[in-house]
């Protein structure tokens, strides 16, 4: 009996798929890796379809690839070994919402925006936005981040509990519903971040938050790009309950401005969002337009509205997409460092001059409240001198980041793309992470490949 059929027998023969074209959508990611197709795909229904197949691909050494909506950034999703794929598109089940408890569960399955869709009723929200509308599972198999990080954390901070099918089928759960824990290790913590490959979610426990009763978005521009981050630095440092502070550049600027068709002034630009209540909320936003005119602002623009902070943000959450467009055949390499935030300016002002000196096409944006800022950066993956040419701003960014006490990814994850990194960040600890991963999965069947180097 072939791969296909065994599995047919196991969870039911309209679950699995070796369409062609079913089989090449599960073959990349948004990234600029090169696609590889699986052997099969497999969509399940519940945590018990999920246990068997797992099961059945432990027994058999069958590569297993856990997959959402094929939004991350590092090539985590594509099977380079084949095997299968396993699609959670069937289970987005939102279970349980615990409105006094701020808490909710769900499967992998449901996306940020179905979740909120939801919450919204019960005047909650969930937090984490990566700006695509990603599944959950896959937010937490990559400790997603976001906009809104500086302000309500990381996806790891929002993660109360997982059930989780381990390399053998077990079923086991890693956490519970109460606030804190001292008992035992915090495995959900573990989990959170391991790119499907010390288990695969089956169901999470995840924290949300009332929705603020005032919030106020704004756009600052400034002369510099320097002068905008030293701008965000000081919003922070004199205690701003800032909800969001993104820097966009003038280079991005002008893409966002003809892909958005919006007209917001083409300088180097500070977006922000303000959470509170309505009287300090007036505080807040004074104080910050002092600090931002003390740095040499030129124009402070609010959007009080819903309808100009969804414009103000989509804009912002497409920037990606408005470098790709009218770029015939060009991907996003996108890099994804993190530093303290005293390197900050530094950090960015020598990403622009990497970006020039390689003559490369590309933009500067980031989570500039936290440290992460990202490089856009045009490619032709058929090209290879293209290829290179980034790579090297690339491994450029990551260098000056772990020089300065930085990470070489501050939240899309490690995939294939920052493999080579791993032993210069971690030193002797990785050898500790090879354990740990021998232990969970001996016959490395999840996701392998992906997370640490083999080497």
């Amino acid at each position: 009996m072939n791969l296909t059929e065994a599995l047919r027998q196991l969870v039911g023969h309209e679950q699995v798929s070796v369409n062609p074209t079913m089989l090449e959508q599960h073959s990349r990611d948004e990234s600029y890796h090169r696609p590889h197709t699986p052997d099969v795909v497999v969509f399940p229904r519940n945590a018990a379809e999920v246990s068997e197949v797992v099961k059945f691909a432990n027994s058999h050494r069958i590569p297993v690839v856990p997959f959402g909506m094929g939004t991350s950034l590092e090539g985590h999703v594509i099977p380079y070994q084949g095997g299968i794929t396993l699609d959670f598109q069937r289970m987005n089940q939102i279970v349980e919402i615990r409105p006094e408890d701020q808490l909710v569960r769900v499967q992998p399955g449901v996306t940020r925006s179905q979740l909120n869709k939801e919450l919204k009723k019960y005047g909650l929200f969930f937090s984490v936005d990566p700006g695509a509308d990603a599944t959950l599972g896959g937010m937490a198999a990559t400790n997603a981040s976001g906009t809104t990080a500086v302000r309500y954390g990381v996806m790891r901070d929002q993660v109360r509990d997982l059930e989780v099918v381990l390399a053998n089928g077990q079923i086991i759960r890693t956490g519970g519903l109460a606030v804190k824990s001292s008992a035992g290790y915090n495995l959900t913590g573990l989990f959170v971040g391991s790119e499907g490959t010390l288990g695969i979610f089956t169901e999470l426990t995840l924290r949300v938050y009332g929705i603020p009763e005032s919030i106020l978005a704004a756009r600052a521009s400034f002369p510099s790009v320097e002068s905008a981050v030293r701008t965000a630095v000081s919003l922070l440092a004199v205690g701003i309950p800032i909800a969001r502070v993104e820097l966009v550049d003038r280079v991005s600027m002008e893409k966002l401005n003809r892909h958005s068709g919006t007209h917001y002034e083409e300088a180097p630009t500070l977006f922000l969002e303000f959470h509170g209540n309505e009287a300090g909320l007036q505080q807040d936003v004074q104080f910050a337009k002092d600090l931002a005119a003390d740095h040499g602002c030129s124009g402070f623009a609010f959007e009080t509205d819903a309808k100009g902070r969804n414009t103000l943000w989509e804009a912002r959450h497409n920037l990606a997409y408005a470098f790709v467009h009218g770029s015939k055949g060009k991907k996003i390499m996108v890099t994804d460092v993190c530093v303290p935030l005293s390197e900050l300016a530094g950090a960015i002002t020598y990403a622009r001059e990497q970006i020039e000196a390689a003559g490369v096409e590309g933009g500067l944006l980031g989570h500039v409240g936290d440290g992460n800022f990202h490089a856009l950066l045009l490619v032709d993956p058929t090209n290879q001198d293209d290829l290179d040419r980034a790579e090297r701003v690339n491994a450029n960014l990551v260098d000056y980041a772990l020089r300065c006490g930085g990470t070489c990814t501050g939240e899309h994850g490690v995939g294939v793309g920052k493999l080579k990194y791993l032993r210069r960040e971690h030193g002797e600890a990785l050898d500790l992470m090879r354990q740990v991963k021998q232990l969970f999965d001996p016959h490395n069947i999840l996701n392998p490949g992906k997370k640490l180097p083999i080497d």
